[in-house]
């Protein structure tokens, strides 16, 4: 398994980023704001992240870049095909975030983002029938 992040499995537009918001469901954890939406593209899906002043100043911004980055090409095979923007609180404090942080909040949502396409394509089907 490679541990690199290709340039396609990444939102880069402002455009992708707004339809995430707009178009989106919002989940929330202690830290963290996550907002994820169907991917047009079957195949993988999609990592953005809205680091914001509000965080800090660049070097703390930068870790925390660093550190949600690291997470989700350690748990890449779990990430849902979906596209995946993850916007830090303001009260998430650099200096004090790590790996293990991140998994304990993140990884829940991870599940819970896998299972309910699923879920939603279930109920949509034994409607239909």
């Amino acid at each position: 398994m490679s541990l690199t992040w290709p340039r396609e499995r990444r939102i880069t537009r402002r455009a992708e980023y707004t339809a995430c918001y707009d178009g989106g469901e919002r989940r929330y954890t202690k830290y963290f704001v996550v907002f994820a939406r169907s991917s047009e593209d079957l195949g993988n899906g999609r990592l953005g992240l809205a680091v914001t002043k509000k965080c800090g100043n660049a070097v703390a911004r930068n870790r925390i870049k660093r550190v949600l980055r690291a997470f989700f090409r350690l748990h890449q095979h779990e990430m849902p095909c979906m596209d995946i923007v993850v916007t830090p609180k303001k009260h998430l404090r650099a200096d004090k975030f790590c790996l293990e942080l991140a998994e304990s909040e993140l990884l829940p949502l991870l599940g819970e983002l896998s299972a309910a396409p699923s879920a939603e394509s279930a109920s949509s089907s034994g409607g239909a029938a």
